[in-house]
Order: structure tokens, then C-alpha cells, then sequence
């Protein structure tokens, strides 16, 4: 185990309160699929706990990119295989993934979000690898930094298994 429920819990609250305080109330939510399903429930509930006064909330809609497969390291490709649903055209647009890693998946949608004219383009992610970037971005709000390790839990998965954990847990495989 590399993080626990409760300290993923308590991070999450608190990444509530920096982001109401940075974003308006009434952000579109685009969370990549697969890896932050269960961060984005947990994050979206967070933001309403931390501003319950807020007239409008966010709106939330998904898009699945892959670059991994069921391997452990990524094939350097990223590739939509679910797109968004809702326009982001005007609108401050929060991504959220599960983990920084090269940043090219993060990359890559940012830019498309971004040519198809959000306003504003914010990226929160649950886990960030430093040394691992091979391409130019920074996440706005950062869960946890942790060690290269592959891991899997809280939604994260090794080859489509793990993503029921309620913790971050390192695997070899």
C-alpha cells in the first residue's frame, strides 16, 4: 500500500477547497476515462461540500483516451475512444485523470479541449510522477507526488483488474 483510503479521502477535500477557490462553480468536468472514474465521483462531491452556497455546479462529461492497453508502460500513442457528449466551446473546462506521468494523454486533450474553444483549461490529476514527463504540461492541482512505481487502486487498473481498491497500492508485473 502506497496511500491510504483516508489519506486519499482527506486529499480530495482538500483539492475541493483549492480548486472553488481558483474555478467558478459552474466549471465543465472533463474526466478521462478510465483511470479517474472514481476520482471524479468523489472530487465532484467534494466541490459541492466545499461551496453548498453556489447557485450552479459543475457540469461533468467523460471522454476515454488509451495509451496503455494492458501493458505497464505507454505505448507513446493516445488515442480517443470515447468522445465528449456536451459542447466546451466558452466554458471553463476542469480535466481530470488519474495520474501525470509522460503528460502526452494530458497533453493531447488539453489541446483538443482547448481548439474546440473552451474558455479556460484547468487540469487537476490524483497522482503526479516526476522525471516521467515527455511532454510540456503541469497539472493546476496535484493530489499526491509519488516514486515511479506502477500503481493501481482507486480506479486505477493494471490490465482492466485493481480498479476496486480503495487505496493506492504498487504492483509488479
Amino acid at each position: 500500500m502506497l496511500i491510504t483510503a483516508d489519506k486519499i479521502a482527506t486529499r480530495v477535500t482538500e483539492l475541493a477547497g483549492e480548486i472553488t477557490k481558483k474555478l467558478p462553480p459552474d466549471i465543465m468536468i472533463v474526466s478521462l476515462l478510465r483511470g479517474s472514474f472514481v476520482f471524479t465521483s468523489d472530487l465532484v462531491r467534494a466541490l459541492h461540500l466545499a461551496n453548498p452556497s453556489a447557485t450552479t455546479g459543475p457540469q461533468v462529461d467523460f471522454m476515454t483516451m488509451a495509451s496503455y492497453g494492458s501493458n505497464t508502460v505507454s505505448s507513446g500513442r493516445v488515442e480517443i475512444t470515447r468522445d465528449l457528449t456536451e459542447k466546451v466551446e466558452g466554458r471553463d473546462v476542469l480535466i481530470v485523470d488519474d495520474i501525470l506521468e509522460s503528460g502526452r494523454t494530458l497533453a493531447f486533450a488539453r489541446k483538443l479541449v482547448l481548439s474546440r474553444g473552451a474558455k479556460s483549461v484547468h487540469i487537476v490529476v490524483l497522482l503526479e510522477k516526476p522525471g516521467k514527463r515527455k511532454a510540456e504540461i503541469d497539472a493546476d492541482f496535484v493530489g499526491f507526488t509519488i516514486p515511479d512505481k506502477f500503481v493501481v487502486g482507486y480506479g486505477l487498473d493494471y490490465a482492466n483488474y485493481y480498479r476496486e481498491l480503495p487505496y493506492i497500492g504498487v504492483i509488479s508485473a
